[in-house]
């Protein structure tokens, strides 16, 4: 095909059917609509479904993302449109990526978020490489966030539904990762476009529920997967408060987030207690006044940058931030400590900012997502 014929919907100089596109495929509806989409405009599809834990297991828990009824949902789909689907053992990857650090972190006293750290390690890793592998062009994923192509090339922007955005959990994609990454649906306005167009093509799916749950903390239960990872690590301690003074008991720190106030069992006080600290080393669940739960000054670290230039080309910039996925982008300013550390001060004081969270930067005047990093200290 000639060098100055018109790119496909994917961005190549070549026709669909000479395009390979590898689709990461949950067994979802939205992983579902971007293979048959693009294997209705002619591209030659490649659909690859993970298995990321015991499989046999899986199949009793609804909801889970990549639980055995979602592996026979994506073949499935796979053979409803006509191309090849894999499914790929990578459980020992997803353990030892993924688990194993939430189950560390949970029992130091942090919030994790393991979806970043499975799109980081195991699906923009692993998963990826399995696609350069297949001679593939590009690798699709059903993600709520878009693509754009800006004047220095790819770049990162929030979904153009702001209730789907999933640009918190993706902030650690690299520039490397970006070129080679498409996010079909981040243009869509809602998810009822999605679901008519798997209507539209057929697709059993299309009335599957969202997960709403860590694929492998199906019911919320989070303490109870710890358990069971960590036998012995619900050990009972005191709940005291910020000048130390036993307040009452606990059966384990594993079971209180920073930020909580329900269900500590201390009640008939003056005024509501949250939990403002987690001290797991004396197993105290520290609890104080709503007002030490805010904080404006938040450190980070491991911060993946993919805003142009180096982070530390400047001394601070004006930005916006998500300190948690369900709230909005809020000003504050960054300032660079070094291509991996900066502060992030914020403009309004933010409450219950715990370290394991992610703190995902945004140019304030635009869709584009910066990049972001780990909050790793307390208040």
């Amino acid at each position: 095909m000639p060098l100055d014929s018109p790119l496909n919907s994917l961005g190549f100089a070549k026709s669909p059917a000479q395009t390979r596109v590898v689709v990461a495929m949950s067994g979802g509806v939205d992983s579902s609509v971007v293979a048959a989409q693009l294997a209705e405009e002619g591209y030659d599809v490649v659909g690859v479904t993970l298995q990321l834990y015991d499989h046999g297991a899986a199949l009793a828990k609804k909801g889970a993302c990549c639980a055995g009824r979602d592996i026979h949902d994506a073949r499935r789909v796979a053979e409803e449109m006509g191309f090849p689907h894999y499914v790929l053992d990578y459980e020992n990857t997803f353990r030892e990526a993924v688990i194993d650090e939430f189950a560390d972190s949970y029992l130091a006293g942090a919030t994790p978020v393991p979806c970043i750290r499975c799109n980081e390690r195991v699906k923009f890793k692993d998963l990826l490489k399995t696609a350069k592998d297949l001679d593939a062009d590009c690798m699709a994923t059903g993600h709520y966030i878009q693509r754009k192509i800006g004047a220095a090339g790819a770049e990162l922007h929030s979904a153009a539904d702001a209730g789907k955005d999933q640009s918190y959990f993706l902030f650690s994609t690299t520039q490397q990762q970006l070129d080679y990454l498409r996010f079909p649906l981040g243009h869509l306005k809602s998810k009822e476009e999605t679901r008519a167009l798997a209507a539209k093509y057929g697709l059993g799916v299309a009335d599957k529920p969202d997960s709403q749950d860590i694929c492998f903390v199906p019911n919320g239960d989070y303490a109870a997967v710890i358990e069971k990872l960590r036998p012995g690590a619900a050990e009972p301690g005191d709940i005291v408060d910020v000048n130390g003074q036993v307040l009452g008991t606990h059966q384990g720190v594993i079971h209180y987030t920073i930020g909580q106030r329900r269900g500590l069992g201390i009640g008939g006080l003056a005024d509501p207690l949250y939990v403002v600290k987690l001290d797991v080393d004396k197993k105290h669940v520290i609890v104080g006044p709503k007002d030490l739960l805010a904080t404006r000054r938040v450190p980070i670290r491991e911060i993946n940058w993919i805003g142009g230039g180096r982070l530390t080309d400047m001394s601070e910039r004006h930005i916006a931030v998500r300190v948690r996925s369900t709230r909005p982008p809020t000003d504050a300013i960054l300032r660079p400590i070094s291509d991996t550390e900066a502060e992030v001060e914020l403009a309004v004081a933010e409450q219950g900012v715990s370290p394991g969270q992610a703190c995902v930067f945004y140019d304030p005047d635009s869709t584009r997502v910066l990049g972001g990093g780990w909050i790793w200290r307390g208040q």
